[in-house]
């Protein structure tokens, strides 16, 4: 069964495409962003830069939100594709496909440098606390700083 469309229904459906492709785009370009940041970050790890590694994770921070806002408008937008536009797309011509196929891929990456980076984490924060648990504390034992060994007479003179 044809179906006849008017030239609003046709605009329409365009801008939907449009509009779905460029967010797709969009995030596209935002996970590539993360996996750059994560991969710097693993290496910051290995280098026991601690300020590095805070401020990467602070800007890991930003864009996972970035990603998290723009996952709530794409959503929607994906539903309305599906609704007016994939029936008449069947062939892919709009390029939609490759770029879900290019974001899972992309996605999948992103969590096996995540994962690595936590267990490079892992590693460091385990060689610190051995570090941490060999130190050997002088004071440890004694109740002042200013305490110095305490030795105890076994005699005591009584001649006056």
């Amino acid at each position: 069964m044809a179906q006849t469309l008017t030239q609003e229904e046709i605009n329409e459906r365009i801008a939907i495409l449009k509009r779905f492709k460029a967010l797709l785009e969009e995030q596209r370009k935002k996970f590539n962003d993360y996996l750059k940041v994560l991969e710097l970050q693993g290496s910051e790890i290995e280098k026991a830069d601690a300020d590095a590694i805070a401020a990467h994770t602070e800007l890991e921070n930003q864009i996972v939100s970035n990603l998290a806002s723009l996952q709530k408008v794409i959503v929607p937008m994906e539903n309305l594709y599906r609704d007016k536009v994939a029936m008449f797309d069947a062939e892919g011509l709009s390029g939609i496909p490759v770029l879900k196929t290019d974001l899972a891929r992309l996605q999948e990456k992103v969590l096996k440098q995540n994962k690595a980076n936590r267990e490079l984490l892992a590693v460091q924060m385990a060689k610190i606390t051995a570090t941490r648990t060999n130190l050997n504390n002088p004071y440890r034992n004694t109740r002042t700083v200013y305490a110095a060994q305490q030795h105890t007479g076994s005699m005591i003179s009584i001649q006056g």
